[in-house]
């Protein structure tokens, strides 16, 4: 009998790792021959221009409608057309809603179209300690100064001059190609929305979108020094709530024990104490299958049994840094905190607003239950202002990854390509309705100060990375 137990045991221990092994395998790469990427025709300092150009156009995006400039947008839209003449002429443009861009580059077969996204809104500056001004577009020292340079008016600039190029030299896709440009995606708007509703209505699912998110990236992950080309499989779900709790209030000379700020502060500490648990999704296991071949033997015997190892993975990569600890759980921001407007008041009423990201496998429900649980004070109200669902996954063993992988390392020999699940949000969620290949991916290499300038001082991009960046997309238009 416990031979047949210990037989029964090790049948079912091989096919969960069977069955482990064939689902990480769905989030392993297939590579496709990479041709190097051919950079001639594509002036870098005239690219470098005609972003700092766009720079100069403070498209500053606003919750407030009152606070958004809209001259600043159209200025924008209209120096687009100044500054790409050639594609402003041979391909079909709408503007959807307050200033959404859809264009249609007609292919020679009606083969479903390849999606390019960007958006050219921008985060506002105020409060930031800038060396050089924001709106300057200061070409200076090989980068490309201002807010957008990467995020993401970069992209934008990048697609155009792949498409001016193409069209310049004669060139026709083989299957359609839309470039959906966004201009609210820094407030979660409705231009992606509407550009999805228009595929929707007119009956067309694209064969693959790509948008902002992942990048090439080095000394990001233990034992591997080379780049990493990182390609959002994925995005978190965005949640914000508000914690908000009452009292009577009255002069501040006769305080009560317990009143509203001390609730809502041991609300946001008993939630700073119990964090979302680490968990190690199969995307992130891909990456770590993708990095782990390139490293070290030490670290390759310990990357290539990721999937049996998920625990103590999570754990390590939850204490090994922010950007590696919110890839395994679901994080939680304390974002604005409000009380008393007069110093001598006791607050009626005080309120914390949290910016939540939900893990792969977590949803708005299961994690606004959990913070329910983990305050547990029904003095507290916990009201939900808005949020989605982590995005489905899409496909990394199809052609279109495959492509995009080849792209990439034509751009970038050295790289190696890795899915990995992207941590902020994008208008790229919104295509995951109507196809289920949605990657998220600059093709910039970027360094790490480069990349910690992303909505905050001193965002700039280096003049070579914007020029592999516009090879690398029209490597890949010529091969989809």
């Amino acid at each position: 009998m416990r031979r047949a137990l210990a037989l029964a045991a090790t049948g079912a221990a091989a096919a969960a790792a069977t069955t482990t092994a064939r689902r990480v395998a769905r989030f392993r790469p297939v590579e496709q021959p990479a041709v190097p990427v051919d950079l001639d025709g594509l002036d870098a300092d005239a690219v470098a221009q005609r972003l700092a150009e766009l720079i100069r156009i403070p498209t500053v995006s606003s919750r407030d409608p009152g606070q958004v400039d809209a001259a600043a947008f159209e200025t924008y839209r209209a120096r687009l057309a100044e500054l790409y003449p050639r594609t402003h002429e041979a391909l079909e443009r709408e503007v959807l809603g307050d200033g959404a861009l859809l264009y249609r580059w007609r292919g020679t077969t009606d083969e479903p179209p390849l999606v390019l996204m960007a958006h050219y809104d921008v985060v506002p500056v105020a409060g930031q300690e800038w060396s050089r001004d924001p709106f300057s577009g200061l070409v200076e020292d090989g980068c490309v100064h201002g807010r957008g340079a990467i995020d993401d008016k970069g992209s934008m600039v990048a697609v155009l001059e792949a498409v001016e190029a193409l069209v310049v030299e004669g060139f026709t896709p083989r299957r359609d190609v839309y470039l959906s440009f966004g201009n609210d995606e820094e407030v979660a708007g409705v231009g992606a929305r509407l550009a999805v509703e228009a595929f929707t209505a007119r009956g067309i699912r694209p064969w693959a979108v790509i948008d902002e998110g992942g990048a090439v990236v080095s000394g990001m992950f233990p034992g591997v020094p080379g780049q990493v080309a990182v390609v959002g499989l994925a995005e978190k779900g965005l949640l914000d709530v508000e914690l908000v709790t009452t009292d009577a209030g009255g002069h501040a000379s006769s305080p009560a024990r317990g009143g509203a700020p001390a609730r809502l502060a041991k609300a946001i500490l008993a939630l700073e104490a119990d964090p979302f648990p680490a968990r190690l999704h199969d995307v992130v296991v891909g990456m770590i299958d993708a990095v782990g071949r390139q490293a070290p033997l030490g670290y390759r015997a310990l990357f290539a049994h990721a999937a049996q190892l998920r625990p103590v993975l999570a754990s390590v990569l939850a204490r090994a840094g922010r950007e590696a600890g919110a890839m395994v759980r679901t994080t939680v921001a304390v974002t604005r905190l409000e009380g008393s407007r007069a110093a001598n008041v006791l607050a009626t009423r005080a309120l914390a607003h949290l910016n939540i990201r939900i893990a792969l496998g977590e949803s708005v429900q299961s994690t606004v239950e959990r913070l329910r649980r983990v305050i547990d004070d029904p003095s507290v109200e916990v009201r939900v202002v808005s949020g989605n669902d982590p995005s489905p996954v899409s496909r990394a063993d199809n052609e279109a990854f495959a492509l995009l992988g080849a792209a990439a390392r034509a751009t970038y020999p050295e790289a190696v390509v890795a899915p990995y699940v992207m941590v902020q949000a994008s208008d790229a969620r919104h295509f995951s309705q109507i196809c289920d290949s949605v990657y998220r991916f600059m093709p910039f290499d970027l360094s790490r100060e480069e990349l910690s300038a992303l909505h905050a001082a001193d965002e700039r991009i280096s003049i070579a990375a914007l020029h592999r960046g516009a090879g690398f997309f029209r490597h890949l238009i010529r091969s989809v």
